[in-house]
């Protein structure tokens, strides 16, 4: 008995190769009808200079979905808006879009709280490492990106202020870290 084993990227991409051009176009076409994700990621792609195009409101909804959804209860799973962004900024390449669904996750996590109250360790952990990699890729992006993003920050800040579990002091450290590395005296 033999073992079948998974196609490898490779031997897909010998396949492809030898497929003339409006067999892999409808190739793509199949894709993109099979899952809204594959249809989302497309989009990004294919737009990526037009900052994600239509497809970055479908992930800007899947990042605040698991805070408010559109119908029921919140499930509030994290994971799922975070693999969210992941996937846009795969999908683009756009960073200041990758930002902007940094914040928006942070935004939202925070009206969350003021809503429902103080939730547990795993959700502020989260956030904080949202903040955290929004930093980082603030800092990397440049004065441009810190423009956009420090008025937002401040009213996180102070929206967060009777918010407990270090997530308040996190973000104050960050924004003052931020404000030094961009306005220095």
């Amino acid at each position: 008995m033999s073992k079948t084993s998974k196609p490898t990227w490779t031997a897909v991409r010998k396949q492809l190769k030898t497929w003339e051009p409006d067999a892999l176009i409808a190739l793509i076409k199949d894709l993109h009808d099979a899952s809204p994700t594959n249809r989302d990621f497309l989009q990004a792609r294919t737009s990526a200079g037009d900052g994600g195009g239509l497809a970055f409101e479908s992930y800007r909804k899947r990042v605040t979905e698991p805070f408010f959804p559109a119908r029921g209860e919140p499930k509030l799973k994290l994971g799922d808006a975070r693999k969210a962004i992941r996937e846009f900024h795969k999908a683009s390449g756009d960073a200041k879009g990758t930002i902007e669904l940094l914040l928006v996750y942070s935004e939202s996590g925070a009206e969350f709280t003021n809503t429902f109250g103080d939730i547990d360790a795993r959700f502020y952990d989260s956030l904080c490492s949202a903040i955290d990699e929004l930093a980082d890729r603030v800092r990397k992006e440049g004065p441009e990106s810190w423009e956009l993003v420090a008025p937002r920050l401040e009213k996180l800040v102070f929206s967060t202020s009777g918010v407990g579990w270090g997530y308040h002091d996190h973000l104050d450290f960050t924004l003052a870290e931020l404000e030094a590395h961009f306005e220095p005296d």
